[in-house]
């Protein structure tokens, strides 16, 4: 077993070994019969929005008392963030989900670039406040969308388009 183990081990660091070097090959191989301009990315994309998304799995049969909670402070919110230039666009996608453990709605937040999350909290707390109410009544609707709701991830990730 434990010749097994050192061994897959020594055959998965040759692979990974082998694969770098041929990359590299490639990579050198493109540039010297393409050099990048100066300046410029060699990447096959230009690079978009940046979107947060939150995977959401509703309780069975409170997708709609879920959205309803979202079109009163998501909505509201984001409307808000949205006319302030805080963030650029926000969805939510609703489908069936694939498993009971897979989520059924996706809340999507663009954002113009990763600068615009820096001091994000000084930008978007007062408009939870002006929207949503103090502190404590905030908490007290997160408390409440726990019975009808649970959030299967966050991811946050940036646009691409190909060039």
């Amino acid at each position: 077993m434990k010749f097994t183990k050192i061994f897959s081990v020594a055959i998965m660091m040759a692979a990974v070994a082998g694969a770098a070097s041929v990359c590299s090959a490639q990579s050198s191989a493109k540039a010297a019969v393409n050099p990048a301009p100066t300046g410029q990315s060699t990447a096959p994309y230009t690079e978009g929005g940046v979107w947060q998304i939150t995977m959401v799995k509703t309780k069975p049969g409170m997708s709609d008392d879920y959205l309803k909670a979202l079109a009163k402070i998501f909505k509201s919110t984001n409307d808000e963030a949205k006319r302030q230039g805080i963030i650029t666009d926000y969805k939510i996608l609703a489908g069936d989900a694939a498993t009971q453990q897979d989520y059924d709605i996706l809340l999507m937040i663009e954002y113009p670039n990763m600068a615009a999350m820096d001091g994000l909290r000084d930008k978007t707390d007062p408009i939870a406040t002006k929207m949503v109410g103090t502190d404590d009544q905030q908490r007290q609707m997160a408390v409440k969308r726990l019975e009808i709701r649970d959030i299967m991830g966050d991811k946050l990730m940036r646009e691409i388009t190909l060039k």
